[in-house]
């Protein structure tokens, strides 16, 4: 080993979806937006000045986060916006998690928990899903340095209903708790409301998902002003311009789009409940979604050589070589055009096996 070797931090990094190339294939493998993002995000785009790119960008965001705030009805100081909802979850791992108590996440969840838990040196405990993949509510009663849980859950796409994220929270008085709801859009209720009730409640959502932004990078987090200075005075000691200027000035406009949003949002979970309906025909099984994604298996199917299948035919969908969760794959719902081809595939693979 050279010298210096023996400084470097040695981590299991986070593994993320691939990103194939090329204009003719079906990409269901990162939960993108099968839909383009806001007219009037991409009007902001192709009006913005670019002599603005050479001065530095508001470190603040005021005016992303003066939108955000307008939408929900928050105060500015309520709300911290980052790079994608990952940089938003990072600055609260590192801003929050710093006890000697482990932290607690579920056992089959987002796979940057432990990956950030482990970059950051804190001891975390994964209690496991029930055998229908639910969350147990229980297992979150006992001591903790700190909680996070994504609603709906990742990759099974189950939700919890409100009134057990309030009773986690609500059993958790000197721990924060933080909900991640990247794909809250696409079916349920928020845990938004419960910050005027519990300071110890972070809720962080994304533009990645439902507002069809995801190369734009905006992540942001909802709690009461407390919370909100915290991280910002993290993240202020790390990188003060963390988020780029066309970011902020297209993700102001995408929240004013109220119209197109809804409309986008209804297809998506429109495609998803018709792909339910005729998977199940085919023989597939998967936890009940609310996000825009299925977690599916098949009885007489081998996920992983199913997977290499639909690859070869320039289908992309997510496989997790790991236990419980190598009988499944993980499929984003992308346009009904692209999923009526999937159904194609599927229903003449299951022919010939």
């Amino acid at each position: 080993m050279r010298g210096w070797e023996k400084y470097v931090r040695r981590v299991e990094p986070y593994v993320p979806g691939e990103q194939p190339k090329g204009n003719r294939l079906i990409k269901l493998n990162t939960n993108e937006n099968p839909y383009p993002p806001s007219p009037k995000a991409v009007a902001a785009l192709q009006a913005m000045e670019m002599d603005a790119l050479r001065k530095y960008p508001d470190p603040a965001a005021a005016g992303l986060k003066k939108a955000l705030a307008d939408y929900y009805g928050l105060a500015a100081n309520q709300i911290f916006t980052g790079v994608g909802s990952d940089d938003v979850l990072g600055m609260a791992f590192l801003t929050f998690f710093n006890g000697d108590k482990p932290i607690l996440f579920p056992d089959v969840t987002y796979s940057f928990y432990p990956v950030w838990a482990d970059l950051f040196r804190i001891p975390y405990k994964m209690p496991a899903l029930d055998e229908a993949f639910q969350i147990r509510a229980e297992d979150y009663f006992q001591e903790n340095g700190g909680i996070i849980f994504p609603n709906p859950n990742a990759p099974t796409g189950l939700l919890m209903e409100q009134g057990r994220v309030e009773e986690i929270v609500r059993k958790n008085p000197d721990a924060v708790v933080i909900v991640d709801e990247a794909y809250i859009d696409f079916g349920g209720e928020s845990a938004l409301p419960l910050i005027e009730n519990y300071d110890n409640l972070l809720v962080v959502q994304t533009f990645s998902k439902s507002r069809s932004m995801a190369g734009v990078r905006i992540g942001y987090a909802m709690g009461n002003p407390a919370l909100i200075e915290a991280m910002e005075n993290v993240r202020y000691s790390y990188n003060s311009y963390t988020m780029n200027l066309p970011s902020q000035i297209l993700g102001a406009e995408a929240v004013k789009d109220q119209e197109y949003f809804s409309q986008t949002v209804e297809k998506i979970r429109k495609t998803r409940e018709e792909t339910k309906h005729w998977m199940r025909k085919l023989g597939f099984s998967f936890p009940d979604s609310q996000a825009n994604f299925l977690f599916a298996s098949h009885e007489k199917l081998d996920a992983f050589t199913l997977f290499h299948a639909l690859k070869q035919e320039q289908i992309f969908v997510r496989y997790f070589p790991k236990p419980r969760l190598d009988r499944f794959l993980r499929i984003t719902i992308g346009t009904d055009q692209e999923m009526e081809v999937l159904k194609q595939f599927l229903e003449k693979y299951i022919r010939q096996v």
